[in-house]
């Protein structure tokens, strides 16, 4: 399976200037929700990235709303647990909708695409306030380039190195390109 190829073919790797969700600038942009649309896609990278985080025996996926909600339940569906999502609610991610979790449960952390790693710590937070262990995360794409620090095994289909900048320091702002803001949270 060429995922990156999956990407292109859905018109989901774009090239311009990006304000990622970290608040980073970059020149590359992932939509996955025009991969992850088509149902068939959607659950073969779920059972990819389940395959790949299966050895951990989670019981339950959990993922951050938005970017994190269809692939961590094609994650569930593959590994054969629920899969639940965080959302925000005056601006701090949180449990709703009635989904739980106890002290028994071991918890996978899905998202789509991980750059510096921040929402998945975020969604980590809020499954161990809860007194569930976490036992790992997964991702789609990790472009991060490696450099995104969790505290549990973090395991992504695709390695990608697209470059990120701060905002002070972004050649592209430097050369007066408009920065487009895509994502869940604008």
């Amino acid at each position: 399976m060429d995922v990156l190829q999956m990407f292109r073919d859905s018109g989901a790797l774009h090239e311009g200037h990006f304000r990622l969700s970290s608040g980073l600038h970059s020149g590359g942009y992932l939509q996955c929700a025009l991969v992850l649309q088509h149902p068939a896609q959607a659950a073969v990278l779920g059972t990819a990235v389940g395959e790949i985080l299966r050895d951990l025996n989670p019981t339950v996926v959990l993922s951050p709303a938005l970017g994190g909600l269809i692939i961590g339940h094609e994650v569930g569906r593959a590994l054969g647990v629920r899969a639940i999502f965080a959302e925000r609610q005056d601006n701090v991610l949180t449990l709703r909708r009635g989904f739980s979790l106890s002290a028994a449960d071991r918890v996978v952390i899905i998202e789509d695409v991980v750059t510096t790693g921040g929402s998945t710590k975020e969604t980590m937070v809020v499954a161990r306030a809860t007194g569930a262990t976490v036992v790992g995360a997964g991702s789609i794409i990790d472009r991060s380039g490696g450099t995104a620090s969790l505290d549990v095994p973090f395991r992504a289909l695709v390695p990608l190195a697209l470059p990120t900048w701060e905002p002070d320091v972004c050649p592209l702002c430097a050369a007066g390109q408009p920065v487009t803001k895509p994502g869940s949270r604008k």
